[in-house]
């Protein structure tokens, strides 16, 4: 179909290029453009098969995934490159130098190299494929599918199963979005902005980065932030983003006193919350269930705080899959504080920030480009 979004598999593992393509052809909206062993095979067939995404991995011999990166931002190649990653330390330090290199996401293999458990990551890996390759394909003016168009239909052995993609995430080809319900009553105005929670998912990485380049280095307020990501990579990505920060970015640790104009990331796998003592802000981690789906949990955060700081925070709702936040950005809202929602535009998938937009708890939909200059002008306004 012409229509479909095509996908370059570059691996070494013949195995490898086996079984992502196998999930590539079993996925509605999905197509093999051409398999590579290397970054130099691959480079040769950009040109003649022209894909809308590339799946890529780090390890291989010749010209490996960090080589090719670096040769495809000097040719001016814009297709997005998804990475898959291995979980080991190694493995997170060098995806997060492939993100800085212009990968726009990553895939964690479940063991090593080479792996016939791929398949439990295969819903996750498709559904960046459709994402970015979808997001790139709309960009370029060529046509994509309607959301349920992308939607796997279930197998007999499947039946009520959730599909792989929704249309209710709100993505590329679906219906612009309803008009806003209308916002909550607030209990109080709005105080000066002493904290700030940002929540964000799928495009986080490269989101993040153009945010946190923008943000003024005098900022006071302390920022949390919790990117969806796996145990391993939050400390090689707060590492990362503390290199093209003008504030510092730490991994968040339990028991941290929060300190003015200094950026903390939840660690994966891990919730975090803020409490105010005497002595400060503090932070702490939990390991309690999933919410919305997600440990760390976006709705977490925006709970805690909103009850800690009411009206002087501000909440901010960015790019990603499903409602995680949506709910609780609500909380902030009503307790008087300042919320600000990702538009859908830039957004590389309009669900969360479109969910929380439609109850109303949205005050301003803002372009990606224009968020960290907008934060920061909230930030130090006086009420």
């Amino acid at each position: 179909m012409a229509d479909e979004i095509s996908v370059l598999i570059v691996d070494d593992s013949a195995l490898m290029r086996n079984l992502i393509g196998k999930m590539v052809e079993s996925t509605p909206g999905l197509a093999i453009a051409e398999k590579a062993m290397n970054g130099n095979f691959a480079l040769q067939k950009i040109p003649r098969v022209n894909p809308d995404v590339i799946c890529l991995d780090l390890e291989m011999p010749e010209m490996n995934g960090i080589e090719f990166l670096k040769e495809r931002k000097k040719q001016g190649i814009d297709i997005p490159v998804i990475i898959l990653s291995s979980v080991a330390e190694k493995g997170a330090a060098i995806t997060m130098e492939a993100l800085s290199l212009g990968a726009s996401d990553f895939v964690t293999k479940p063991s090593g190299a080479i792996s016939v458990d791929l398949h439990t990551v295969a819903n996750h890996l498709t559904s960046l494929l459709i994402a970015y390759g979808g997001q790139y394909r709309k960009a370029k003016g060529k046509k994509v599918l309607a959301p349920h168009e992308y939607e796997k239909k279930p197998e007999p052995a499947d039946a009520g199963k959730k599909p792989v993609f929704s249309a209710n995430f709100g993505l590329f080809g679906g219906p612009a979005p309803s008009a806003p319900a209308p916002p909550p009553q607030t209990l109080r105005k709005p105080g000066n902005v002493e904290i700030i929670a940002i929540g964000i998912s799928t495009g986080g990485p490269d989101a993040l980065r153009v945010v946190f380049a923008d943000l003024d280095a005098d900022l006071k307020q302390p920022i949390l932030v919790v990117q969806h990501m796996p145990a391993g990579f939050t400390q090689e990505f707060a590492k990362s983003l503390d290199r093209i920060c003008p504030l510092h970015v730490k991994e968040g640790e339990e028991g941290d006193v929060l300190q003015p104009g200094w950026c903390y990331i939840a660690p994966g796998n891990n919730h975090i919350e803020v409490e105010r003592k005497a002595a400060g802000p503090v932070l702490h981690l939990s390991g309690a269930p999933p919410v919305s789906g997600h440990r760390p949990s976006v709705d977490v955060l925006f709970a805690s705080v909103a009850m800690a700081y009411t009206n002087h925070a501000l909440g901010v709702i960015m790019t990603g899959m499903g409602r995680d936040g949506a709910n609780q950005l609500g909380n902030i809202y009503k307790e008087g504080g300042l919320t600000l929602g990702q538009d859908e535009k830039t957004a590389v998938v309009y669900g969360m920030p479109r969910v929380a937009y439609e109850l109303g708890f949205v005050m301003e939909q803002v372009p990606l480009e224009k968020m960290g200059r907008r934060i920061c002008d909230l930030a130090k306004a006086s009420r």
